[in-house]
């Protein structure tokens, strides 16, 4: 499994952009990483961004480490786990728990692609 919140930023770069970020707001890969942050500037519109935008993990402050948890537990090891369960699991509230299992049972295939490829990193992990 992952150690920290910043592996887990770099795996999901590697899966979702291979290398190269790229611009969610214009598509452009021309980006400028801050110093000590995992975001880009995107020097083409010269909005600010990381990984997680355009994710469903965009804008939900939980640690990446709970989020690949929670996928790896419903997508692998237990998917009829239960919210309550699946809560004390990860160490969030209820809310939380449900609010995660609905993004992540209603991802499109785009992002359903990106959750496979994160339960088979961690599977190489384990």
């Amino acid at each position: 499994m992952f150690e920290t919140h910043e592996e887990c930023l770099v795996c999901l770069e590697e899966i979702r952009w291979d290398g190269t970020p790229t611009c969610p707001y214009c598509g452009s890969v021309k980006a400028t990483k801050y110093k000590k942050k995992h975001r880009y500037r995107c020097n083409s519109c010269f909005t600010s961004y990381s990984v997680t935008v355009g994710t469903l993990f965009h804008k939900t402050h939980v640690d990446l480490r709970k989020w690949f948890r929670a996928i790896l537990l419903l997508r692998k090891l237990n998917p009829d786990i239960s919210i309550r369960k699946l809560a004390q699991e990860i160490q969030v509230n209820r809310a939380t728990a449900s609010q995660m299992v609905n993004r992540i049972v209603t991802a499109s295939p785009e992002q359903a692609e990106i959750l496979r490829k994160i339960v088979r990193e961690i599977e190489k992990r384990s």
